[in-house]
């Protein structure tokens, strides 16, 4: 019984997603990688309607639909997914939003989420280890207590330069939080991203931070100077 009314909300619930498409979105989405036209704000206005549905979280992720991803990412219970679901999840979602907010929403919030930092790091698949690194990310800015950060910067200084761009990207955020965020290795982050050039000419909006990681740095520690 509690799979045909599982069934029903979702054939109900993916009609409302088809709804939502939006064509031109899905164009500007789709540079991004993302196979999707929904906004998201009316995605996460779905999502509080339904509040949290395990079973259905399940059921809209099996569909292989990104909004539909996307939305079982909001309403799912992060602590109900073993660390092999999580995994298989991980390598199941190539597209950028959802690899982003299946890493931001469920993972940091579930029990497995160190043992999946440590493995993720060290896999083949370079979109994998991009979630490894998101992962260290967090923990050298909010628990870096165990954490090896010159063995960190080693690997950043080795590897990033020619690493491919996601798991680039990521590297590159773990090397500026552990120079905002640890200063007795600033200038070794500093160094790195200076000789290293990683990002240095990314198109920065006005008003918004440059993810070249000098940059980046120095305007948070200046930020936090100013606190």
């Amino acid at each position: 019984m509690a799979e045909t009314a599982t069934a029903g909300l979702l054939d109900e619930v993916m009609a409302e997603l088809a709804a939502l498409e939006d064509p031109k979105m899905r164009e500007a989405n789709l540079k991004r990688g993302d196979d999707h036209g929904v906004n998201l704000s009316k995605l996460r206005a779905v999502a509080k309607r339904l509040k949290t549905q395990q079973d259905l979280a399940l059921a809209l992720w099996a569909t292989d639909n990104t909004a539909a991803r996307l939305l079982a990412l909001l309403v799912c219970r992060p602590k109900a997914f073993d660390r092999g679901q999580l995994d298989t999840m991980l390598r199941e979602a190539r597209a950028p939003k959802v690899h982003d907010w299946l890493v931001n929403y469920v993972v940091k919030n579930s029990p497995h989420a160190e043992d999946l930092r440590v493995a993720w790091t060290a896999d083949a698949d370079p979109v994998v280890a991009s979630a490894g690194w998101a992962l260290t990310s967090e923990r050298v800015a909010k628990k870096p207590e165990g954490l090896d950060l010159p063995a960190l910067l080693d690997t950043i200084e080795a590897e990033m330069k020619d690493a491919p761009d996601r798991l680039q990207w990521a590297m590159n955020q773990a090397l500026a939080f552990i120079g905002i965020e640890h200063a007795d290795y600033r200038a070794r982050a500093l160094d790195i991203g200076e000789r290293l050039e990683v990002l240095k000419d990314y198109p920065t909006p006005p008003n918004c931070t440059s993810p070249f990681a000098p940059s980046w740095i120095n305007e948070m520690v200046s930020r936090q100077a100013t606190v």
